[in-house]
């Protein structure tokens, strides 16, 4: 097996997408990755300027892989976004490289960029929780304790929460009289702990 043909399988084989340029910003390569995230066949980028098929935020005069060419400096994880081929925004990570044959001659640039989407939409739904209640949480008993906050919080009935020390019994109960019609009167806080048997 060539060189050529070990280096082609392994860029159509990584998730991330990857596409190289010449020095005048025509793509020369486009992997399937880099189809997949952009929407775009590689039939339809190549031979395009970058900047025409990639769309990001960072195209033209904040080109990451411009930079990268002028300073010989690679980019390395620069957040952005590029628009699909159906304008669709997708967040991405991108870094670059200058492309040289085995002489040292530039002949272009690289550019490898990962969909961040399924992170981006993990971030939302964790800051949706965490303004829903103030708390995030893996564990389904604590979720389910979380959601039950609201309701006894309007209740006049007295609470009693139990646990092991450095559970978060405390902060609960401050969440308690927050969300409550009490909320704007004194919280004091009973450490039964400290109390002689």
């Amino acid at each position: 097996m060539s060189k050529d043909v070990l280096t082609a399988d392994i860029l159509e084989s990584i998730s991330d997408g990857v596409f190289t340029v010449d020095k005048d910003w025509k793509i020369t390569s486009f992997n399937r990755a880099a189809e997949k995230i952009t929407g775009v066949q590689r039939t339809e980028a190549i031979g395009q300027n970058c900047f025409e098929v990639f769309k990001s935020n960072m195209c033209e005069e904040d080109c990451p892989l411009r930079k990268t060419m002028e300073t010989g400096s690679p980019v390395i994880d620069r957040a952005g976004f590029c628009l699909s081929g159906m304008g669709k925004r997708i967040p991405i990570s991108v870094s670059t490289a200058i492309l040289v044959d085995s002489d040292g001659t530039v002949l272009g640039g690289a550019e490898t960029f990962r969909d961040l989407s399924e992170l981006e939409n993990l971030r939302r739904e964790l800051d949706k929780r965490r303004h829903e209640s103030g708390y995030a949480s893996k564990s389904p008993s604590m979720e389910d304790l979380i959601a039950m906050l609201p309701a006894v919080s309007d209740s006049t009935a007295t609470v009693l929460l139990r646990g092991d020390t450095g559970t978060g019994k405390e902060v609960l109960a401050r969440t308690i009289h927050g969300l409550s019609p009490r909320a704007e009167k004194n919280f004091v806080a009973i450490n039964c702990g400290a109390l002689p048997e």
